[in-house]
């Protein structure tokens, strides 16, 4: 009731004064510091003075605000805020209550007075899994015109190089972090764009601002102070307590830091060594007459630690850093078990030999033995979909596009660009797409297409290293991942029971995720997948 009365009792004033237009007309106040007045209160019950406005509807779970002289009235309606404030010639009986209206987004602008209004631009997240990335080389120079959709800069990701486009229209006026700039943050200012080419000169020696920065801790230093003062009333009796329990352990061994730096230095456990000093403790002396007794044991130690090792620290990319993430998590979290086949490439290699020919004749790219290995994959995973898979944890998903990985080696490390719907592809189409995204890899120009979305990796070491056999890592989400060796000549039983004949057999080892592939499962994909390599004359129906 004090406030309505307060509200009442200065409502002539109002009416008559004529300087009220030079104070500010509303106001807005902390939750903490405002006096607040809740629903049901007597303010709201005092109807002489008001009218009732918006009378359809009410106030729920709001707080109505008053504050005097200048009658700046503060409220929530529906959720919103509602502001107003009795203009000078207004009568209280004639107040309304407005929506507030939401503030447009605005750009960055600085604080500093001796800045013009500029555009910080951040690092971008270019793909989901991106923290930080590096700067590959920028495109564009200080001072050049930008217009929307101009490539900025190439920004090195987690997993490719992908090009930055510019979102407005302006002048580059700074670049803060240059070609080759490494480990920055999602979010850091890497450059600054302005509206005016007046402007460009202005942020010659600029500094990304810290002024956002800083008023968070300004804003915040009223709760700490209480929250010290909280911590230190129960240090002082902990103190005393504290220092009982602690002042002779049955297990503590005491020496003077002196005595403890010369064991440190030479190796001696203070276990071995009976204290002569106060109270039993280990003193220089004690030490030097353990090392006479020792004889020259001692110092034949010294020279074991003057070793040293010449070395070269090479900095990490970050696709090396995001491929040894991964791998990591999924030697830890996978449970890996392998199945190794052996298949005879015979016919695979004369079926080869045919089509490139007629490649050649039409002018086509020539078949390698991995594209075949990658059809006959995408064929078995169609027969066995169940491999076709990932984990989760609430359950198992199934996919029904066949989207084939294929590991790239180069020079900043392991890409694993994909072919989408290789099932449905034919031969010369996938080798035509794994040479050109190969080519990409090994340019570090790939795009989040081109290695997104993939249900099944391959990895051949076979044919470019001469590996005969090995075990991949599971590639996740993915559940599967098939290791080609290479294929060398062996001797095999013939048809009869004392004949031999020579053949090209290859080994190929399929890694699966035991929790989504089963052993029966994961051997009827290998019988599967060694039907299409021994008879490849199938994966052409």
């Amino acid at each position: 009731m004090t406030y309505a009365t307060h509200v009442l009792r200065h409502s002539k004033k109002i009416r008559s004064s004529s300087n009220l237009l030079r104070h500010d007309s509303v106001r807005w106040f902390s939750n903490g510091t405002r006096p607040s007045v809740e629903k049901g209160d007597d303010i709201l019950r005092c109807q002489s003075g008001f009218n009732r406005c918006n009378s359809g509807s009410a106030v729920s779970n709001n707080s109505f605000r008053a504050v005097s002289p200048t009658m700046s009235f503060v409220a929530t309606y529906n959720g919103n805020a509602l502001r107003t404030a009795i203009a000078p010639s207004a009568s209280t009986a004639s107040m309304v209550f407005m929506r507030g209206s939401q503030v447009p987004s605005r750009r960055c602008f600085s604080t500093a007075s001796d800045f013009p209004p500029h555009q910080e631009i951040g690092m971008p997240s270019l793909s989901p899994t991106m923290t930080e990335g590096n700067i590959a080389r920028w495109l564009k120079k200080e001072g050049d015109k930008v217009s929307p959709g101009e490539v900025l800069c190439e920004v090195e990701t987690d997993k490719a190089t992908v090009e930055m486009e510019c979102m407005e229209e302006g002048y580059l006026a700074k670049i803060l972090r240059g070609d080759g700039a490494s480990s920055i943050k999602v979010g850091e200012v890497i450059a600054i764009t302005v509206e005016e080419e007046d402007d460009i000169a202005k942020f010659k020696d600029y500094q990304p601002s810290t002024s956002d920065a800083t008023p968070s801790p300004k804003a915040s230093p009223p709760p700490p102070p209480p929250k010290e003062e909280v911590a230190e009333k129960p240090v002082t009796p902990s103190e005393p307590k504290v220092s009982k329990p602690s002042a002779r352990p049955a297990d503590r061994i005491f020496a003077s830091p002196l005595a403890r730096k010369i064991a440190e230095d030479q190796n001696i456990p203070l276990s071995n060594i009976k204290g002569t000093g106060p109270e039993g403790r280990i003193v220089k002396a004690d030490i030097e007459d353990y090392l006479a007794s020792r004889g020259k044991e001692a110092p034949a130690a010294a020279p074991k630690a003057e070793a040293s090792l010449d070395y070269t620290d090479i900095p990490v990319s970050q696709i090396r850093k995001v491929t040894a993430s991964r791998l990591l998590l999924s030697k830890q979290t996978i449970p890996h078990y392998y199945l190794t086949v052996d298949t005879c490439v015979d016919k695979l290699m004369e079926l080869r030999g045919q089509l490139n020919s007629l490649q050649e004749a039409s002018g086509g790219k020539k078949l390698s033995v991995n594209d075949l290995v990658i059809k006959a994959a995408a064929l078995a995973l169609r027969k066995v979909p169940q491999c076709n898979s990932s984990w989760t944890n609430d359950y198992i998903r199934q996919y029904h596009n066949i989207n084939i990985n294929v590991a790239v080696q180069t020079d900043n490390g392991l890409y694993v660009p994909v072919i989408r719907d290789a099932d449905k592809k034919g031969l010369s189409t996938i080798a035509e797409e794994v040479k050109n995204i190969a080519q990409k890899a090994k340019e570090n120009s790939l795009k989040p297409q081109d290695y997104e979305g993939g249900t099944f990796t391959v990895s051949n070491l076979g044919g470019p290293f001469g590996i005969k056999q090995f075990c991949a890592i599971i590639n996740p989400p993915q559940s599967a991942i098939l290791a080609v060796g290479s294929a060398e000549r062996r001797v095999i039983p013939g048809s009869d029971q004392d004949q031999y004949k020579f053949a090209s057999m290859m080994s190929v080892t399929l890694s699966c995720d035991h929790r989504v592939i089963d052993g029966a499962i994961g051997a009827q994909w290998l019988k599967a997948f060694k039907g299409y390599i021994e008879s490849p004359e199938s994966m052409l129906l």
